[in-house]
């Protein structure tokens, strides 16, 4: 428990220092409601985009399958690609100042560098479902983050809000009833002093 003067005016400086708190902690609640509801919200969009990233893998297993089987690993490897990589665009928004990440929309197809000599549908699928497995991949790498950064940022609200709750506030609480108690007692003190101080008190005239 903090050490306090009991005087009015300290009474007045500790209330007002509650009211403080008190808005503090009514902020850091609303916060706290507000972080579980995104957090809420996040969670199911990386559960449907983890969902897609498990698809978008089989689908890709099974196309590279289709095209081995075609035109054996070898002959597969000499296949023309894209030129830059495709890499997804990342989109950014704001929630609560913290930044929400996601890929953006899904890759188009980019031009080869070079005609395939032996261009077959196979490959064409095999191309087009490991450029939807880059961008699931990367999609659900950025809802992972926004999960850890939301949680993140909900400990350390939860901790102040907590703090505020259950050490300040109460210790705030209990120095102004001391101080209300003290005060009574320091009055009633003073209004006996004064009355057996006073001329007309019987133990005067005695």
């Amino acid at each position: 428990m903090r050490e306090v003067t009991p005087t009015r005016s300290t009474a007045i400086e500790l209330a007002d220092e509650r009211k403080l708190m008190r808005q503090g902690y009514e902020f850091l609640d609303e916060k706290r409601m507000l972080l579980a509801t995104e957090m809420l919200r996040q969670l199911k969009l990386y559960q449907e985009r983890s969902d897609e990233f498990v698809a978008a893998t089989k689908r890709a297993a099974q196309a590279l399958a289709a095209a081995v089987e075609r035109h054996g690993f070898d002959q597969l490897q000499l296949y023309p690609t894209p030129a830059p990589p495709v890499i997804p665009d990342t989109e950014r928004t704001l929630f609560l100042g913290l930044v929400m990440l996601s890929a953006g929309e899904p890759p188009k197809p980019e031009a080869l560098v070079a005609a395939a000599i032996d261009p077959s549908p196979e490959v064409k699928a095999c191309r087009a479902a490991f450029e939807t497995l880059l961008w699931a991949s990367a999609d659900l790498a950025a809802r992972t983050g926004n999960l850890n950064r939301i949680a993140r940022e909900y400990r350390r609200t939860e901790r102040r809000a907590r703090a505020l709750e259950k050490v300040l506030l109460p210790e705030v609480e209990e120095a102004i009833k001391m101080i209300d108690e003290q005060l009574d007692m320091m009055e009633r003190e003073e209004a006996i002093r004064a009355r057996w101080a006073s001329p007309c008190s019987p133990s005067f005239l005695s």
